[in-house]
């Protein structure tokens, strides 16, 4: 029930409801107060002084004081605007108002905006120089000259990143932000997130894109802008006049700068934000508040890591295979080879003799097309795309359990949570925003963090519990703990009774899982798994992330099964803060599947093999659609071997370097009769292609993707494509044509009605449900109404009621003992995937220039290796060659290869074709090898400008008392009040 009580604001009784901060109870009454230092995202650092006003007498800070019932505010008598004068002055000492010739005038300089609303026509305080360098980087810059001393930048590094790099000492004579203790920016632990420059409300911390660029007189050289600089201001007849001339200046600008909403291409977090460009030239990417699943956070690729776009590399025309080499060639000859083989295929071996594969970087709509192509136009389900490499093991364990393949809420409800357990998952590298939420909950609000690797990664590092199970392990521990709550009479019987199927079959079924067992088989403690078990029983509500260390396994389905069980079991879903989050990897591996690039199902996931599905996609498509699922990407390889498949049409994918088994599935690459691939850049795979078709990256097309939380959301097309590339969804559209289907979409959202016709899932999304940053979370209903919470009243289940599904155990694979040692591998946090985009990056590669491999300090020391030692380790199914870096992050005979190459260190070339017995998800965690010494010295791969050699120094906020301590500061409110004084004295 909303609280309700008056107040008197500048005379007149106002009704506050549900009360807040003073300041934004001013802005929701359209009060306009000066606040510099004040972030919506940041809250209240009170530092800048200017949002003063009078509360009941007395001088306060707007952005700090709560409102309270019967409270008298001024906000525009005279000794507040003289107060806030006071504060404004003194901001202006700090920073040099050049705002014409200013890369940050862009008309949300706040500096500026504030001087000029507040009708400031000079200033007391000179400005002067801190006397310290500019801070740079290959990503962003800080002017301590133009630094306010807001610490908005600090709030964020040290509060919302949770990197804890950035502070203000406030000790020195004149204080300025620093990093770690006095670092430069490439030796500190600055991780390049960019939220220091995101925040800043002026020039002081700028993304160096920005600088010489944005205005029409920024690009002139310093020894001759200063002298400008000083003209100006000695014939300055006031701010007023420089005010307006900047905002003239600053409106010409808007005619050259295009700010253009999209959607992250690197990761599942689904980080949105607007891209500032100037032609092709990409300025900077700027994250907005009302972003729902990022707000203002971005990680260094989602922020900094678009120069692939324009990259000299990019495929722009298309390529035909003459003998070992390609030749370029125009899209009518390329379309016309392909539809040729595509029909004799057909003709002579029959529709399945096709296959398609579709890309979990391409958009939803692009998803459809392609599961339309295989099924509407050529006839058969052989459709798959990369989610089989590694969610479908947790999409498998959640059908099974709750009756949805998704996160069970959004990423506020992670945040939110009373315990977050991670297993086998590396959050901080992999999915970096999400992992900001996890750090700022338990940091500031008190969360419990459990993490279950074998890996000692910065989120184990933070946490309040770290277990280290056996490889392969977690669905023993996680039986024995799920065992242990029932024993104790820690489970939720009135959720069990009325939410929940198979309770008792499944309680018998746990009967081998004693703690005994697991300890055993684990290698974990029985205190560690009673530790476990007790913070769940105490957790008012709890959420478990996993990830690649649990869905890569030959029982990855099994052990997603039981970590849903376990919630089920605690009554850990229907409710905020808690359930099943199944991290995605990719942009759009959630909406790859979604929309049907599937063997046996439909979009919405629906099966095929229903006839009644079947027969609502034959009407509306006009043709027979087969009943029998087709083969999955795994089973597509072999059956290229087998000679059983001969066509393959594979588009965003680099399935020869990130499928299981390389070589394998190099091998049967060349087998092929006829292989087309589809891509950005002649990757590994358009190697052994036939034709090479130039596709457009996302910020060339429109579109949707869907992240990690199901969260639906509209990419807008920032630049045109490049060359002669189009995006998919233009070149499956011209395919199909070619093979007589007639297709007539124009724009992405015909693609959307059509699927969202024939997805009950998705029957309420539209393209103008999606505008700007609005999202919607699948289910949704046909009025448009979305879901966030998954589960609400019940499950898509027989009954409306979950199903506990027992499992056992498939123990991990087994080598020889000359294979000796353990090859975890994953991702890393500059680089994506096998690199294809990121090392285009020239900042980002110059942090993380190639890929390496962490080794244990006991195992550099068994066999004499160093930082830059290059080894090969051995696998039966192949080698890599790779250098290493010793580190404290692995232990034992345990080594970590990062996934982020496509060269000769690509993991790929170890690992089987061994799979997750239900869902043919390769067991890439399940690797060993022998490793070889090849060069006992050499460069370390891994620069000391790389953020892991920082030194971090965590603390809360800015630490504004330091500043208010300082002999030279006197709260502007106290100088006012003594003028009165002495001039009534």
């Amino acid at each position: 029930m909303a609280r309700q009580f008056e107040v008197t604001l500048n005379g007149k009784k106002e009704t506050v409801t549900n009360p807040r901060s003073l300041l934004t109870f001013l802005a929701e009454k359209k009060v306009e107060v000066p606040s510099l230092c004040y972030h919506p995202s940041l809250g209240a650092i009170e530092t800048c002084d200017t949002c003063i006003v009078e509360v009941n007498g007395e001088f306060v800070r707007s952005c700090s004081t709560d409102i309270k019932p019967g409270d008298t505010i001024h906000t525009k008598s005279a000794g507040v605007h003289e107060a806030q004068l006071i504060a404004m002055d003194r901001i202006l000492g700090n920073h040099e108002l050049y705002c014409t010739v200013c890369d940050y005038n862009n008309g949300n300089c706040e500096i500026h905006n504030a001087v000029k609303e507040m009708k400031m026509t000079h200033q007391e305080t000179e400005h002067s120089s801190k006397k310290a360098e500019v801070q740079r980087n290959a990503f962003y810059r800080y002017d301590p000259d133009q630094c306010i001393l807001c610490g908005r930048c600090v709030e964020a590094c040290q509060d919302v990143q949770v990197t804890e790099t950035l502070s203000i000492d406030w000790s020195l004579e004149r204080p300025r932000v620093i990093w770690d203790k006095h670092s430069p920016i490439d030796e500190s632990s600055c991780v390049n997130c960019g939220h220091c420059s995101t925040v800043c409300p002026c020039n002081a911390m700028m993304e160096v894109g920005m600088e010489g660029e944005a205005g029409y007189l920024t690009a002139i050289k310093e020894n001759s802008m200063r002298p400008m600089i000083n003209i100006t201001k000695n014939v300055e007849t006031g701010y007023q006049s420089l005010m307006a001339v900047s905002d003239v200046e600053a409106i010409m600008r808007e005619e050259r700068i295009n700010k253009t909403k999209t959607v992250c291409t690197y990761c599942g977090v689904g980080c949105s934000f607007d891209v500032w460009t100037k032609g092709r030239q990409i300025l900077k990417v700027e994250p907005q508040p009302e972003a729902p699943a990022n707000g203002i956070s971005t990680c260094v690729k989602g922020k900094f890591g678009w120069d692939f776009v324009n990259s000299e590399e990019r495929l722009t025309k298309p390529l035909i295979r003459e003998g070992d080499g390609f030749r370029e060639t125009n899209w009518e000859e390329a379309l016309d080879v392909i539809a040729r083989k595509f029909k004799e295929a057909i003709d002579q071996n029959g529709p399945d003799s096709l296959a398609f594969i579709s890309s979990s970087k391409c958009t939803n709509e692009e998803s459809y097309l392609m599961q339309k192509l295989a099924r509407a136009v050529v006839g058969t389900n052989n459709i798959d795309n990369c989610s089989r490499y590694c969610q479908s093991p947790a999409t498998k364990g959640l059908w099974r359990t709750v009756g949805y393949g998704g996160d069970s809420g959004g990423i506020e409800d992670i945040a939110k949570a009373g315990l977050v357990i991670s297993i086998g998952s590396n959050t901080t590298e992999s999915h970096p925003v999400l992992a900001t939420r996890v750090k700022r909950a338990q940091k500031l609000h008190g969360q419990k963090v459990i993490v279950a690797d074998i890996r000692k990664h910065e989120l184990a590092e933070r946490a309040d519990v770290f277990i280290k199970p056996a490889p392969g392990s977690d669905l023993v521990w996680l039986s024995a703990v799920t065992k242990y709550i029932i024993d104790q009479g820690w489970h939720d019987e009135a959720f069990l009774r009325k939410h929940v199927n198979n309770v008792q079959t499944f309680i018998d079924s746990l009967a081998v899982y004693t703690l005994d067992y697991a300890e055993k088989a684990t290698n974990l403690s029985k205190d560690e798994m009673i530790a476990v078990a007790t913070a769940i029983h105490e957790a008012d509500t709890s959420c478990i992330l996993w990830a690649m260390g649990v869905t890569q396994h030959g029982g990855g389905s099994d052990t997603s099964t039981a970590i849903s069980n376990l919630l089920l079991v605690t009554g850990n879903y229907m409710k905020p803060g808690a359930g099943a989050y199944p991290l995605r990897g990719h942009n759009n591996v959630q909406g790859a599947s979604d929309f049907g690039s599937m063997p046996d199902r439909f979009p919405g996931y629906q099966f095929v093999s229903d006839d009644e599905v079947r027969q609502r996609y034959e009407q509306k498509w006009g043709v027979k659609i087969p009943a029998e699922p087709g083969l999955n990407n795994h089973e597509m390889v072999d059956a290229i071997h087998e000679g059983k498949l001969n066509i393959l049409y594979l588009k965003g994918e680099d399935m020869g370097i990130v499928d299981s088994n390389a070589n394998y599935v190099q091998a049967a690459f060349e087998k092929l009769d006829f292989f087309v691939v589809q891509d950005v850049f002649f990757s590994k795979t358009a190697q052994f292609a036939d034709v090479v078709l130039p596709a457009s990256p996302s910020l060339e097309k429109e579109g949707t993707f869907t992240n990690t939380e199901r969260r639906v959301q509209r990419l807008y097309q920032v630049l045109e494509p490049l060359g002669d590339s189009r995006p998919d969804w233009m070149i499956i559209r011209d395919i199909a044509n070619r093979l007589g289907a007639a297709w007539s979409y124009k724009h992405p959202s015909e693609i959307m009605d059509e699927a969202a016709s024939l997805a009950p899932l998705f029957a309420g999304v539209r393209y103008d449900r999606l505008e700007g940053y609005n999202s919607l979370q699948w289910p949704v209903a046909e009025d448009g109404t979305d879901t966030p919470l998954l589960f609400k009243d019940k499950f898509p289940l027989p009954e409306g009621k979950a199903h506990l599904y027992p499992v056992t155990w498939t123990k991990p694979l087994e080598f020889g003992d000359e294979y000796d040692i353990h090859v975890n591998n994953g991702r890393l946090l500059e680089h994506f995937h096998e690199g294809n985009l990121t090392y285009r990056s020239k900042a980002i590669s110059g942090k993380t220039p190639e890929v390496f491999l962490e080794v244990s300090k006991e195992l550099a020391k068994d066999r004499g290796i160093t930082d830059g030692t290059k080894v090969r380790l051995i696998s039966p199914y192949g080698s890599v060659k790779v250098r290493c870096v010793v580190t404290e992050r692995v232990a034992g005979k345990e080594v970590y290869l990062p996934m982020n190459t496509s060269g000769e260190g690509a993991i790929n070339y170890l690992t089987s074709s061994h799979s997750d017995k239900d869902t043919d998800t390769p067991a890439y965690k399940e690797v060993a090898a022998k490793l070889e010494v090849l060069e006992p010295q050499g460069k370390n791969p891994l620069p000391k400008t790389n953020h892991r050699y920082g030194n971090p120094q965590p603390q809360i906020g800015v630490r504004v008392q330091e500043k208010w301590a300082r002999k030279d500061y006197v709260f502007p409110g106290d100088v006012v009040k003594e003028r009165r004084a002495q001039s009534n004295g």
